[in-house]
């Protein structure tokens, strides 16, 4: 019945999950944009999985998660976050079974269970398809714990075995599970009660220093699986400029926003109001602040060190709290953000441990009790499952979550340039540039806001304005691909074919594997008359985008302008066969068989592009003149 009710509850405040859509916020880098997951379980994806560190990562069981995903549900964004919510369902499950079997109970096992699946701090992680590697990782982490627990009961090599392949398996899936080991070793202390805790003698037993080092001993494959796996995120975070220098943010200011960040959760934890999916890493944190974290943080510490012999889960939940998020508490910073609410997924689980015991403990000697607790836990999980829906329900596209998330911070140069992005997509491109500006003024120096802002200013025939925001984009960042490619495209617009080509070139120098640069470059080549070298950069196109009609179309037009009419029809086809209803590969390919003599096809793909563009008056008079020849 608890189980059935956990299922239920969770269902009933994130069943909305299934009409969102994707977001822009990284689900382009993991889904939406990413053509080897998108291709489906194949042999080039599984390779392509174990060996890339795309997203400055390498979780290879959730890239092949998300494959998975595509080939059976294809881009249906709703089937996406069901499966992210049927992986925080397991979770609660699995982690109420867990509790229950290492401590007996009952009640606040469920308590815990229920708070992990209600709680809005965790709508990030299930509500947000590219954070499916916290999920399936916790999903691991879970089933960790359970076999560690089996292990610890009646220890064998064999019942060892399952640990360990259980946690490669999560780190494969997020490298936050580095801290497990040292979990581990909380549990062996409270409840598996696996160390001596009263020696016999006022110092430490002869028998009690030999059972901690042999506890310490039998994770050593453990802590050497979570060393690899912490030098292999080092590396792929480092290769994708992930990883801020101690030039950019000093040691001292990542230790002050560690320490405020733990408090801050906290807070969130109690009052959990103003959840943003991006929060600014603070200018100067106010010396009051961090006073005011070292306080609490040392306040809680010494409360729970003092209560170890009568309430070990004290201390046992609360460094579990802070040991788990070491490594995503800042002190190695990785990206822009000062904190995220996804980073709680695993660590508040410690402070719900000190919540539910130590509540029920304290309230042990109360009158009518059970009934208390009772009320008590029914009229918090039921306001903790309104915020949390209504929390989810921002995740509903990028607008409402940009919007919500601004409202909820302040001086947020990262979602203006975001909320952008999204207007601009949507052709508001007088709003766009508002947000543009706005984070500009927040940022000056904010390299991919000023690079949006020229697209925007281009799209509006603001070319000379346009170039100069790219201009000093690149004088701000040099080595931005992507705005060597903006300041190439608005060069080749002007007819400065020679300088668009540098930019395009340049680009490429810098990310080799752009396909949309080497598209651009063909382009160039075309006007230059270069034909064969624009052919051959349309072909490296489609060697990463086989299905790519406007890049058939593009060697189609290349070749006709050569003469080469037989090939030119070969590659218009090739574009039809990818996009029927592509307009202009109608259109060029009529052109091409009037040349060859073949005025009846001519005139029948001039009436299919008609069709799909009626209002080209250049094409209905082309279908005009052809019908003539056809009648001579």
């Amino acid at each position: 019945m608890i189980c059935l009710c956990l299922v239920l509850a969770t269902l009933a405040v994130y069943w909305q999950v299934l009409q969102h859509d994707f977001v822009n916020f990284d689900d382009d880098l993991y889904v939406t944009d990413n053509r080897r997951v998108q291709g489906g379980l194949t042999l080039e994806g599984i390779r392509w999985a174990f060996t890339t560190f795309h997203a400055s990562n390498w979780h290879p069981l959730t890239w092949l998660s998300h494959m998975l995903d595509c080939q059976v549900y294809e881009m249906d964004p709703g089937r996406h976050h069901l499966t992210n919510l049927l992986f925080h369902i397991a979770n609660t499950v699995l982690l109420f079974f867990v509790f229950r079997n290492m401590t007996g109970g009952l009640w606040q096992s469920a308590f815990v269970a229920a708070l992990f699946a209600l709680h809005p701090l965790h709508v990030e992680s299930v509500a947000w398809v590219s954070e499916r590697k916290d999920v399936l990782s916790t999903f691991f982490w879970v089933l960790t714990m359970s076999s560690y627990v089996w292990y610890a009961g009646r220890p064998a090599v064999h019942r060892y075995l399952w640990v360990v392949v259980f946690f490669t398996l999560g780190l494969m899936s997020k490298p936050m599970l580095v801290t497990v080991p040292f979990v581990l070793l909380l549990l062996d202390f409270y409840p598996l009660n696996r160390f001596m805790l009263q020696p016999s003698s006022g110092s430490a037993s002869s028998q009690q220093r030999p059972t901690a080092l042999r506890l310490i001993g039998e994770k050593i494959p453990l802590f050497v699986l979570a060393a690899l796996s912490v030098a292999m995120t080092i590396h792929a975070q480092k290769q994708g400029g992930a990883v801020a220098s101690l030039e950019v943010i000093p040691f001292g200011a990542r230790a002050a926003n560690a320490l405020v960040s733990y408090a801050t959760y906290i807070g969130k934890m109690l009052y959990p109001a103003k959840l943003a999916v991006f929060y600014p890493y603070p200018e100067k944190l106010p010396v009051w602040k961090i006073a005011g974290a070292c306080l609490l943080l040392l306040s809680i510490s010494f409360m729970a060190i003092r209560a170890i012999k009568h309430a070990p889960y004290l201390i046992v939940g609360w460094l579990w709290y802070l040991g788990t998020l070491v490594p995503v508490i800042g002190l190695v910073q990785v990206g822009g953000q000062a904190m995220a609410d996804r980073y709680t997924y695993v660590p508040l689980i410690g402070l719900f441990v000190m919540i539910a015991w130590g509540v029920s403990e304290l309230m042990a000697r109360w009158r009518l009790r059970k009934i208390w607790l009772s009320a008590s836990a029914a009229v918090l999980l039921t306001l903790l499952a309104a915020t949390t829906w209504k929390q989810a329900g921002y995740w509903k596209n990028s607008l409402s979550l940009y919007q919500h998330a601004i409202e909820a911070t302040s001086r947020n140069a990262v979602l203006h340039n975001n909320l952008g992005y999204v207007l601009a997509g949507q052709g508001l491109l007088d709003d766009a540039i508002r947000h543009y500006q706005e984070a500009l003024r927040i940022k000056p120096g904010y390299a991919k806001a000023r690079n949006n802002m020229g697209d925007v200013l281009a799209r509006q025939g603001l070319l000379d304005e346009a170039i100069r925001y790219y201009r000093e984009t690149l004088r701000i960042k040099p080595e931005y691909a992507e705005a060597h490619n903006s300041l190439g495209i608005t060069l080749l617009k002007q007819g400065k074919l020679d300088e668009a080509i540098r930019h395009f070139q340049k680009a490429l120098q810098i990310k080799p594997d752009l396909a949309l640069v080497h598209n651009n470059l063909g382009m160039a080549y075309v006007e230059q008359g270069r034909f064969d070298e624009a052919i051959e950069q349309y072909q490296y196109v489609l060697k990463s985008q086989p299905d790519n009609a406007v890049v058939y179309l593009n060697i189609g037009n290349a070749l006709t302008a050569q003469g080469r009419l037989d090939e030119a029809v070969e590659h218009y086809q090739k574009a039809l066969g990818k996009k029927p209803g592509y307009a202009l590969a109608h259109k060029n390919l009529g052109i091409v068989l009037i040349r060859k003599g073949d005025i009846k096809a001519a005139v029948d793909h001039f009436n299919w592009a008609l069709q799909l563009t009626p209002n080209d008056g250049e094409l209905r008079q082309i279908l005009h003149q052809a019908s003539r020849l056809q009648q001579q």
